[in-house]
Formats: structure tokens, sequence, C-alpha cells
């Protein structure tokens, strides 16, 4: 009987011990702030926070994922600004009642510099499957617009 009291107890002290050294701990402290600001879409300070983390305990593995998904994060996330600045000159260029063979030539630029720029996006299981699927979509968009052009 006494077994059935004292495991549980132990369990939850043990656990309550982890969280109190968790969160009095500057570098998992950052950590956590930096998990949470990576998971609501702000990869910079997520980043930043996570590179703090990192400085104060090199062993917190935590910070060190953070911070990998973060750049990571950052990467896709500039990918998608270039693509939807290129895509707005790529339609004002179209919205012309004829296209000269100088725009064709920047739009077949455009698209071959954002499809390499694809190619080298490092793919990671850990990147937000939203910006993976915007990247990708952007891509497709590209490949298509490069296939019109060299029509």
């Amino acid at each position: 009987m006494n077994t059935k009291i004292l495991f549980p107890s132990l369990a939850t002290l043990l656990v309550l011990i982890m969280g109190v050294y968790f969160l009095s701990n500057p570098s998992y402290e950052k950590s956590i702030r930096a998990k949470y600001y990576y998971e609501t879409g702000d990869y910079k300070e997520a980043l930043s926070l996570a590179k703090e983390a990192f400085t104060l305990d090199v062993y917190n593995r935590m910070a060190s994922t953070v911070m990998a998904q973060s750049i990571t994060s950052l990467k896709y996330s500039a990918y998608i600004d270039d693509a939807k600045k290129y895509m707005k000159q790529i339609n004002e260029i179209a919205a012309k009642e004829s296209i000269s063979d100088a725009d064709r030539a920047k739009i077949r630029l455009i698209c071959e510099i954002m499809l390499s720029s694809y190619i080298k996006l490092a793919p990671s299981v850990v990147t937000d499957a939203d910006l993976v699927k915007d990247v990708a979509n952007y891509n497709l968009g590209f490949e298509k617009l490069l296939e019109k052009v060299d029509r």
C-alpha cells in the first residue's frame, strides 16, 4: 500500500523539481520564450532569444533546436516575401497590352532566380508546414510562368 502512494509522490516531486529548475534557469526560460515566439510566427524574436539562451548554456538542446528552426523559417519567410514582390512586378508587366521582349527577359530572369532560390532552401521536417506549403506554391507558380514565357 505504501508503494502505491510513494511512487506517484516521488514522480510528482521529481516533475516539480524539474519544472522549477527549467523555469528558474535563465537559459531554459529564454528557450521557452523563444519556442513561444517561434510557434506564433515571430521568427526573428525566436532566433534572438534562442541565441541568447544558447550563449548562456551551450548544452541547451531546446535553444539549439529553436535557433536552427528559426534560421530555416526566416529563409522560407524571405523567399515568400521576395515571391510576393516579384509576382506583383510580373502582374504589372502582364497587365500591359503587349509584352516586349525585354519584359519577357525580365520575367524569365525573375523566375529563374526564384527557382534557383527554392532549390537552395533546406528541406526540414521541423519547419512550419504552412511555410513549406506556401513556398512550394510560389515555386510552382514561377515554374508555370517560366514555361509560358519560354513558349
